[in-house]
């Protein structure tokens, strides 16, 4: 029966980590039809940002949930501004665009903290369970990502913003006639999507 209760845990972490990562990428590319090929090193500024919050004295729960998303968010609306809205529509240039700017942040990443980084450990101690050792903090991953799934389907099906939002992916000149503007809507999307992905590596990093 532990060793039933454990395997079910560690399912339930694998999906729920997968769901953190994939989540983000799937705003994205699920509704702008854009392939991020930097997505990977979105997640990783997440983490930077959580690391270096923390190491600044910063809650963890603080930097993980409110800092990482904001400025991986932010960094993805400069991105966005500079690179992304004059692709809308080239998917090949779009995934070399993307490319180019995932090796861009690799090296600038390098360069600011080196090869290697300290880590930060687990805010929550983990237990046992019969003769089996559990990660609590494996419990938080599976928490957040839930709750981010609920988050995202009531934002997109039950509010207005998220209902432009679709509309606008769908048929952008019907959303500009109606007084929205397309430009803005894919901006703040790609915002959304890259502070999901700084969520992400943020929730991972420990």
């Amino acid at each position: 029966m532990d060793l039933s209760f454990v395997i079910l845990i560690e399912m339930l972490y694998a999906v729920s980590s997968l769901i953190l990562i994939s989540a983000g990428l799937a705003v994205v590319f699920g509704m702008m039809k854009v392939i991020n090929l930097a997505h990977g090193e979105f997640m990783m500024m997440g983490g930077y940002a959580t690391i270096t919050a923390v190491n600044l004295g910063v809650n963890i729960f603080v930097a993980m949930l409110v800092i990482a998303p904001l400025t991986v968010g932010l960094i993805g609306l400069i991105v966005e501004r500079l690179v992304i809205r004059h692709l809308y529509g080239r998917l090949v240039d779009t995934m070399l665009a993307t490319w180019g700017l995932s090796l861009f942040f690799i090296g600038l990443a390098t360069m600011i903290f080196g090869n290697t980084t300290t880590g930060i450990s687990t805010p929550i101690p983990g237990f046992t369970v019969g003769n089996y050792q559990i990660n609590g903090y494996n419990f938080f991953i599976i928490v957040v990502s839930v709750l981010l799934l609920i988050a995202m389907r009531v934002v997109l099906k039950s509010t207005r913003a998220g209902l432009i939002a679709r509309g606008a992916m769908q048929q952008a000149d019907m959303a500009a006639a109606l007084g929205y503007s397309p430009n803005r809507i894919y901006m703040a999307t790609f915002f959304c999507g890259s502070a999901l992905s700084g969520l992400a590596g943020a929730v991972l990093a420990p």
